[in-house]
């Protein structure tokens, strides 16, 4: 195993909570009223599945065309794609990076949000799942992993 100094290793880990975010912290940061535009970057079909009851729904393959016509610039986003095996969220990060929006990535994504009990809706109205306890304690009243 390679050493690492301590500085590269600040730097790295710093950069990477400038760039992501997790479900829970979209969540609280909801709840808390933080200004920002959630955007589900999934295909149609996905969208009507399940998705972030706040969220608005931009696909990546739209996002250049489509972004500044309904998120101002100004207003930073974070964008969430199916789950940890897809990197389509990291292709729409690099996207709304590239029109100059300030940007980060929900890590886990739709797979996380939906397992840690956050509310989900579809097309017919809320979507009631029971909160997976490899991902979040049971029984808790908030969802908190003391991280």
């Amino acid at each position: 195993m390679t050493s690492t100094s301590t500085s590269d290793a600040v730097r790295h880990f710093a950069a990477k909570l400038q760039f992501e975010t997790d479900p829970s912290d979209v969540h609280a940061a909801i709840e808390s009223g933080e200004r920002f535009v959630l955007v589900d970057t999934r295909g149609d079909a996905a969208w009507r599945q399940g998705r972030v009851p706040q969220a608005i729904h931009l696909p990546t393959a739209d996002i250049a065309e489509r972004a500044s016509g309904l998120i101002d610039p100004a207003t930073p986003v974070v964008v969430y794609c199916w789950g940890p095996g897809c990197n389509g969220s990291t292709k729409a990060a690099l996207q709304f990076s590239l029109l100059g929006y300030e940007v980060r990535e929900m890590i886990g994504g739709f797979e996380y949000w939906a397992r840690e009990g956050l509310p989900v809706v579809n097309d017919n109205g809320p979507v009631v799942r029971d909160i997976d306890d490899l991902t979040s304690p049971v029984g808790a009243d908030a969802i908190d992993c003391a991280c």
